[in-house]
């Protein structure tokens, strides 16, 4: 018997892309459960339709500000372990912390150019469904240039820079060490210094690999205000 198919949730004011979106999901064999224009009417579908997980404008009616982050964590405060993925026209770093600090696991921020990537696009959605993160590239890029000052992130080698950009995108040890071309050993060694660098202790009962990250973008955060 076949695997069930992600049962997923739409919430995007534009009409064109809020059903291309839906038929591009529905042609790659997912179930799109509902649609919707506005944050009130995706709480509304999240609770009627319970599904694996929500994509989300960032930037929805009455105000075009914020009302798709806060409906994602709202979303998941009413149902723990659902996914949100939020898409931006653009780079606003301060939600994507908002989101990764507010709990982790199951989270994404993509720009929304990277919808017209089917296959970027696809893996990023089935990443967050699995419960892991996926931070656009462009975002990792910009947060990166707002941590120059930051003490232990100057620890970092460039290349563990380039490991960590990459684990704030989402992407595990085989796939980093496919983008950057080398070994997973190699991979592991870097990840472990970027962990000494940063003082994450193996004692911590936060998951070092998400506290790093965190810390990261938390830092990006700081830099910004």
């Amino acid at each position: 018997m076949p695997p069930a198919a992600l049962r997923i949730v739409i919430a995007e004011d534009d009409p064109l892309l809020r059903e291309g979106l839906a038929l591009l999901l529905r042609a790659e064999g997912l179930d799109v459960v509902a649609t919707a224009d506005n944050a009130e009417s995706v709480l509304v579908a999240v609770a009627e339709h319970e599904p694996d997980v929500a994509i989300l404008d960032v930037r929805m009616p009455p105000t075009h500000t914020d009302e798709g982050v806060r409906a994602a964590v709202e979303a998941r405060r009413r149902r723990p372990g659902l996914a949100v993925l939020v898409l931006s026209a653009y780079v606003e770093q301060s939600f994507a912390t908002d989101l990764l600090t507010g709990g982790v696991g199951g989270l994404g921020y993509l720009l929304k150019e990277r919808v017209g990537r089917v296959e970027e696009f696809m893996d990023a959605l089935r990443r967050v469904a699995a419960g892991g993160t996926a931070i656009d590239p462009e975002v990792v890029a910009q947060l990166f240039t707002r941590t120059r000052q930051d003490t232990r992130l100057e620890r970092l080698s460039p290349r563990e820079r380039e490991v960590l950009a990459l684990m704030a995108e989402g992407l595990g040890n085989s796939a980093i060490a496919g983008r950057l071309v080398v070994t997973d050993g190699a991979v592991h060694k870097h990840i472990r210094s970027i962990f000494a660098k940063l003082d994450l202790s193996p004692a911590d009962q936060v998951d070092r690999r998400v506290a790093a990250v965190l810390h990261y973008l938390e830092n990006a955060r700081t830099q910004a205000h």
